[in-house]
């Protein structure tokens, strides 16, 4: 029997493979691996917490891995760099999904850049963990996204409501006048709203690369506030603190998570003591923690050989270990429907004293919110 040309045969393999692949055999799976992937800022203005999202989650990785794996296989998260920028992050997104074919994404590390990854998720109907951010349009319900941590919108509501429970009335925000800017003064202005008060004055900034915090200052002190939130990037937030404190005000200043705990702190320098923080997770530094703290201490030392501890770092080992329960629950058969399904098992996960709860029709995570303080030592307390 004669055997077909080399070109045809060569064609009938190509075929095959193809009708394999598109028949569902699992992406990001092998016998010994499972692999994730992650575009993050690991170089740029934004490079610490792109290195402090990584390497929480890599900490943790790396514990499991040494025990063994999950059913056999060790997890491994291919990391692109996108240095900030929404482009790079859509592209890395798509060689992900389509060149390194990941099972899932995990750990981008804002709204601004996981939104460009949303087209990619749909279409591949591939699953998306633990973004960081608490912005709205990431919160409303899809079936590929699971976020792990609070909103906004909870951090804000926590912190009105700490205040106002002391008598405080007068409280001012700043902002950026974009969508999420406006989605967090909405916020604050329903929680005041709810309590009969209303902002005393309000600065929003129209660019967010190069803020008017001067005048933003002036506004704001207008109102002689009491209580000043700010919901911007940690440059502005530090700025606008040292400009408003020169000014003379005597306001109490308070962020949301969004400025990012270690560089605020860090920007702010001797201006930070006093300022008060809203935090996604519980302190990775104080005595009497939680259980989870100090597994995330040994391990997040053991992967960087010294103590380098941070709420970020802190909160992408929370949502490794709830990724990992995951692939564990969807057992040997892994697939991104399997894995889909069993994160929507998770009703009350306990991850050793902070509980994230998923459903069928529930995929944000956690409300739990904390405040911290900076002291004159320029650490956190609670």
């Amino acid at each position: 029997m004669a055997r077909p040309p080399v070109s045809a045969y060569k064609l009938a393999v190509a075929l095959f493979l193809l009708a394999a692949a598109s028949s569902g055999q699992p992406q990001g799976v092998t016998t010994t691996t499972v692999l994730l992937g992650q575009s993050a800022p690991l170089s740029g203005a934004n490079k610490s917490l792109g290195d402090d999202i990584r390497n929480g989650a890599l900490a943790y990785f790396k514990k499991v891995n040494d025990a063994g794996g999950v059913n056999g296989r060790r997890i491994e998260l291919v990391t692109l760099d996108d240095a900030n920028d929404t482009k790079r992050a859509g592209e890395n997104t798509r060689k992900l999904l389509e060149e390194n074919s990941v099972l899932a994404l995990f750990g981008y590390a804002s709204a601004t850049l996981s939104r460009p990854a949303l087209p990619f998720v749909e279409k591949h109907k591939a699953p998306f963990l633990a973004p960081f951010t608490g912005a709205d349009p990431m919160r409303a319900f899809n079936k590929y996204v699971y976020n792990m941590r609070a909103s906004y919108a909870d951090e804000l509501e926590k912190i009105v409501d700490h205040y106002a429970k002391y008598g405080v009335k007068r409280f001012s925000i700043v902002h950026y006048d974009d969508v999420v800017g406006k989605e967090n003064f909405s916020a604050v202005d329903r929680a005041l709203k709810e309590r009969n008060l209303a902002a005393v004055s309000v600065a929003a900034f129209k660019d967010r690369a190069k803020p008017d915090v001067e005048t933003g200052v002036k506004e704001v002190l207008k109102g002689d506030p009491q209580v000043i939130i700010l919901t911007t990037l940690y440059k502005a937030t530090s700025d606008f603190i040292k400009m408003a404190r020169k000014a003379g005000s005597t306001a109490q200043m308070v962020s949301n998570s969004f400025a990012g705990s270690t560089p605020l702190a860090k920007e702010l320098g001797k201006d930070g003591a006093g300022v008060v923080v809203a935090q996604v997770v519980p302190s990775p530094f104080g005595a009497g923690a939680i259980l989870i703290v100090p597994e995330y201490r040994a391990a997040i030392e053991k992967l960087l050989g010294k103590p380098e501890y941070s709420f970020t770092s802190l909160e992408s080992f929370i949502a490794a270990k709830v990724t990992v329960e995951a692939i564990r629950r969807a057992g040997p058969t892994l697939t991104r429907e399997t894995f889909l399904r069993a994160l929507d098992s998770m009703s009350s996960y306990d991850v050793g004293g902070y509980v994230v709860n998923f459903s069928p029709k529930n995929h944000n995570g956690s409300k739990f919110v904390d405040l911290t303080i900076i002291g004159k030592d320029l650490k956190f307390y609670n």
